[in-house]
């Protein structure tokens, strides 16, 4: 693999298919892999990606919901950490709080909402990574 170094974060190679930390480091909004942008204004932070995980912290404003999709691969776990996420998965409708997770089983069709008057923010976890591995449904 040929390194190459990243100007933001030295710590960091570059590969072609996934961001690698080099070595041990305290991670956060300021200090991660990328920011990026998705959706309807939301926010997310890449901390680990690989292709056996990825990890990420999203903000979702007010009122903001993704599009229903599915991964083949890919299980996933969102761990809430402020506000209230509406899931809709299979059809089925879950509301889950502030300081409790969902997992959602590869396959399964799926999105988060937030129906709410404040932000959500919550940690995603994938595995395998989701890269290459969505299908849209709407």
């Amino acid at each position: 693999m040929e390194e190459v170094k990243c100007k933001l974060y030295p710590l960091l190679i570059l590969d072609p298919k996934y961001l690698i930390l080099k070595m041990s480091e305290i991670l956060s909004k300021e200090n991660c892999l990328n920011h990026y942008k998705w959706g309807n204004n939301c926010d997310g932070w890449n901390f680990v990606s690989k292709p056996e995980a990825v990890i990420k912290q999203e903000l979702m404003p007010p009122q903001t919901a993704e599009k229903l999709h599915f991964h083949t691969y890919a299980e996933q776990f969102f761990f809430i950490l402020k506000g209230q996420a509406t899931f809709l998965i299979e059809a089925e409708s879950f509301a889950v709080d502030a300081n409790k997770g969902l997992q959602i089983k590869a396959g399964d069709k799926h999105k988060i909402m937030n129906n709410g008057v404040d932000d959500l923010e919550f940690i995603l976890f994938s595995y395998p990574s989701t890269q290459n591995d969505r299908t849209d449904c709407e």
